[in-house]
């Protein structure tokens, strides 16, 4: 709880209850929400990479790192994150199986493929998975901020240079 001296006197507003003179704010009402994410990526230099651009923006928490699909199902299914991140060819089971699985438990789980796979066909598969998005990872530092943002207002993503299905 957050408190502070206002002037004003209200009995309800947005959060706040007054009390008198002291206003009493819930603080989980003005801090942004914190995206949880999922990161699935098998070459661990560029998962790391990934991590390192997400840790920079204060609305982002990267809550697991994993290094195949099959770890990816089961880390989606523990922890529920909001937003996963996933690359196509993956160890043990291939993304977009694994977002296949993640999607039949979580249907309300955004997934965003992070892959250099640009064939028109296997983007079409991708989205075709449930996934909301598709990045090529050439292209992450221009277009995943805006794919993670689309995902999140339940819109779909493809990034710049892929045929849209």
């Amino acid at each position: 709880m957050i408190h502070d001296r206002v002037e004003r006197t209200s009995s309800t507003n947005g959060g706040m209850r007054s009390l008198g003179e002291e206003t009493i704010t819930d603080a989980s009402n003005l801090s942004p929400t914190i995206t949880r994410i999922l990161v699935v990526e098998d070459f661990e230099p560029y998962r790391a990479f990934v991590t390192s651009f997400l840790r920079e923006k204060p609305d982002m928490q990267v809550i697991c790192e994993v290094s195949d699909g099959l770890d990816g199902v089961a880390k989606a299914k523990q922890l529920a994150p909001d937003l996963i991140l996933m690359d196509i060819g993956l160890p043990k089971l291939n993304g977009i199986e694994a977002a296949r699985q993640i999607l039949e438990f979580a249907p309300a789980a955004k997934v965003i493929f992070l892959t250099q796979e640009s064939s028109a066909e296997v983007v079409h598969e991708a989205l075709q998975s449930g996934a909301c998005g598709y990045v090529l990872k050439s292209r992450a530092g221009k277009d995943l901020r805006e794919a993670i943002d689309a995902a999140l207002r339940g819109e779909q993503f493809v990034g710049r240079g892929l045929a849209r299905p």
